[in-house]
Order: C-alpha cells, then structure tokens, then sequence
C-alpha cells in the first residue's frame, strides 16, 4: 500500500475522547507529517495504529505509576472493530517498535520550535529572549543491549555504576521551562558534542546563559557571530586568564582573550584573541565571581541586571528535577529494554513535559503571574485527572468537569520565591554499607 493510502487509513479511527484537551496543543497535522517526513506508517488496520502509539508513549510518561498495558486500558486504546481488551502486552511492545523514535523526535523538534520560540518571545529582557542550555543523564534498564549501547559510568575502585545511562542535552526557555530543542545520546558521548547540534536553534535577537563547562571559544564565538544579536552569558573559570582593555566602571570591564591553539587548529576562521566583558560579582557568604558575555554595551545592558539574570540560569536545573522528581517520581530508569524504544520512550518524556509546561503557561496567562509561579505537580496532576476523567466521563460533563478544576486559579500559584533562600550541594543520604552487586552478563547457551 502507497504512503498516502497508509496515512488515511491511520487518520481513519477515532481519535478516544480521552485525547481530547491535548489534542488541542498538538495539530493533528503534526502526527501525520511526522509519521511520513520519517516513513513510519500503519500499513493495514492493526490493534495499535501508528498515531495512536504515539499517544501510548505520552500516556507512558503522563502516567509513570501505570504498567505500558494499564495506559493502553486507561487511554482506551484499540479499534472500534476490536473485541476483548484494549492489547495485549506483546501487541504493544511489537506496535512500538514499527513505529520507532523517529515520529516522536520530529513530533518534538516541530512542536518544541514553535511552543518555546513563542513563549521566550513573550517574556524578553531587554529585547532579548532567553534561553539556557546544560546536559544531565537517565538511567536506562539495564539490559544487554543497553549497555552495549549506552554505556556505563565509570567509578574508579568502586566499579562501573550499576545502571547504563543516557546523556541528555537541552535547549529551553528559561522563564517558561519550555524545551525548544534536545539532543540524546550514549552517556560516553560529551556534552559539547550533543550541545553542537542545538546551536543553531537559537533565535536572532536572544541571550543564552551557559554553565562554565560551555566556556570555549569554539563554541560562543560562532554562536555570537553567526547570528543577528545573539549573545551568551557564563560565570569564568577559576584559571580563565585575560588582558583589561577598557574599565567600563567598577567591576565591569572589557577585556581580551586569547584562543587556545586547539580551538585554531578546530576552527580557522576563529580569531586569535576576541573581546568580551567581563562583570565582577560578590554574594554575601561566597567568594567573589566573574561573568563574562558578549553584550559589550554597559549602557544598554546594565551590570546589575546581568548579575541578577544570570541566575535564571538555574530555572534549567528546576526543569530537570520537574523531569526527574516529578514526572518520573524519582524512578529514574526509564522502563523500555532496548535502545530504540529507550529514545523513543525519552523523546516521549520530553514532549509530555512540554505539554505540561504549555497547559502551566495558559494558567499562568489566567492568572496574570510569570509561568515559574505555577505549580508543576498541580499542573501534572490536572492534566492526568483530564486525561483520565474524559475516559469514563460523557462528552457533555467533560466541560463542567475542567471548568471545577479550574476554578480557583489560587492552589496553582506559587508564592514568590525568597532570593534570601540558600540549597549548598550536600550529601542527604549516605550510601548503604552493604556491598555492591554486580550484575553478571546475560549468557547464551548454543548447542
């Protein structure tokens, strides 16, 4: 059968009404063009279309204390001809591997350009929209085939960690925590590598504050100069070494770098010195800090906001503990057994957070309040009790149903955050006395 053909026969069934306050976030279009832009298509009318498997995926994410086969019954999940229950487990696992991770990360990437490009287009600094990128990792199940693929931390006497990990890097909004790109990979893959791809997706006209890892002339000289007012904000290394050009006023300066001949030999077309600026900063209880950017203009971009922007940066960390804590109620490994559904089941996490994100947004617009000062768990919890009340609930209650949910907009505002409030990086839990296990490989017998 012809693409064309398989696509109308997947856009046939009935979209469960369950699907419906999502639906509205998410074009239809989108799942079709994803499905055809990556040569995913159900190809005769089997128990899991393709555009209901990607669905399935997001309802794994929604719903992390839910079995896969308990999402699939909770989301009502089958075709109308279907008899008995939703699908079986082996139907599910075999409907998840025809559609694979490739309509789920073009399904991301479509709808993460435009949802975050839009909300950091809302809430600007001075012209600029901001953005944060940093990396963290996932466990993965720790089977054969994951461990071939993505690999293990190392622990130096201590041994190999007990789980393979995958490495994740993010492009987000800061004032929203809107993902607006992401990269995955092996955990043995760096973040710089990972990062070289969302580069490009910065807008013109935007401010991307980095951790001092990204601090590398290959990296924030391209990203300034390959774009129309395009910046970058990072805190310096204890041993980054300058020459003062020019004292702008106290503690703000324009100084000259020089780049490494490495970064040369990488990149021809890099300068042998470049000019930043350089902000010096105190907060009480710490040792002195220096920012330096690309913003050379200390009129138009005061010194003092700078140093307070800068620390919007840590919205990022705040999105990823929304991922880890939240979302997958600190069960970190994510449940699927082989490396392609693992990157099909992260590219799922990722758009379900982001869907989460865009519904706290619309609150936040309702109750005239910054996106930060919404609950994430209430918004989780919300967007479950939609998704599973409109199961079982009749087209005509479901409108009466969200309309007491949303009532009172006041549980889900957060009160203002105290700049005075300090979280030093320390140990809660010490580690188990007990000895390590250490997992034997999986062996096959031949004959």
């Amino acid at each position: 059968m012809r693409l064309r053909e398989a696509l109308a026969c997947v856009a046939e069934q009935p979209w469960p009404d369950s699907f419906d306050d999502l639906r509205r976030h998410i074009d239809p279009e989108w799942i079709l063009q994803a499905l055809e832009a990556t040569g995913t298509a159900t190809l005769r009318r089997r128990r899991l279309p393709a555009e209901q498997v990607i669905w399935l995926v997001l309802g794994m994410a929604l719903m992390r204390d839910l079995s896969i086969t308990e999402v699939a019954d909770s989301l009502d999940i089958a075709l109308p001809a279907a008899r008995g229950p939703t699908a079986a487990h082996s139907a599910i696992i075999q409907a998840r591997g025809r559609v694979g991770e490739a309509p789920l990360a073009w399904l991301f990437d479509a709808s993460a350009r435009k949802w975050a490009h839009d909300s950091a287009a809302r809430h600007r600094w001075r012209g600029l929209a901001l953005y944060g990128v940093d990396g963290s990792t996932l466990r993965v199940w720790d089977s054969d085939e994951n461990r071939q693929h993505f690999g293990l931390p190392k622990g130096g006497l201590r041994g190999d960690a007990a789980y393979p990990q995958l490495r994740l890097v993010v492009l987000a909004a800061l004032r929203s925590h809107l993902l607006a790109a992401a990269s995955i990979g092996p955990y043995s893959t760096s973040e710089a590598a990972l990062a070289s791809d969302l580069w490009p997706e910065l807008p013109d006209n935007s401010l991307c504050i980095l951790d001092r890892y990204f601090l590398a002339a290959n990296v924030l000289i391209p990203l300034a100069r390959e774009g129309t007012h395009r910046h970058w904000l990072v805190r310096a290394k204890k041993d980054t070494a300058w020459t003062e050009l020019e004292r702008l006023d106290k503690g703000d300066l324009l100084v000259e770098m020089k780049v490494s001949p490495f970064a040369l030999r990488a990149d021809p077309s890099l300068p042998k010195t470049w000019t930043v600026r350089a902000i010096r900063y105190q907060r009480p209880g710490f040792k002195p800090q220096w920012l330096l950017t690309s913003m050379l203009d200390s009129k138009a971009q005061p010194a003092r906001e700078i140093v307070e922007l800068y620390h919007e940066r840590w919205e990022l960390e705040q999105g990823y503990d929304e991922i880890k804590t939240e979302m997958l109620e600190r069960e970190e490994t994510l449940r699927s057994k082989c490396p392609e559904r693992v990157r099909q089941e992260a590219w799922g996490l990722l758009l379900a957070f982001n869907l989460v994100r865009l519904e706290m947004e619309r609150l936040a617009g309702d109750a005239n309040v910054e996106p930060t000062r919404i609950s994430f768990v209430m918004s989780l919890h919300l967007i479950r009790n939609e998704w599973l009340m409109s199961v079982h609930a009749s087209p005509g209650a479901i409108p009466r149903h969200l309309a007491k949910l949303r009532q009172n907009l006041s549980r889900y505002v957060l009160p203002p955050r105290r700049s005075d409030r300090s979280y030093p990086r320390a140990v809660k839990i010490k580690m188990s006395s007990y000895p390590k296990k250490h997992r034997k490989p999986t062996r096959r017998h031949t004959k």
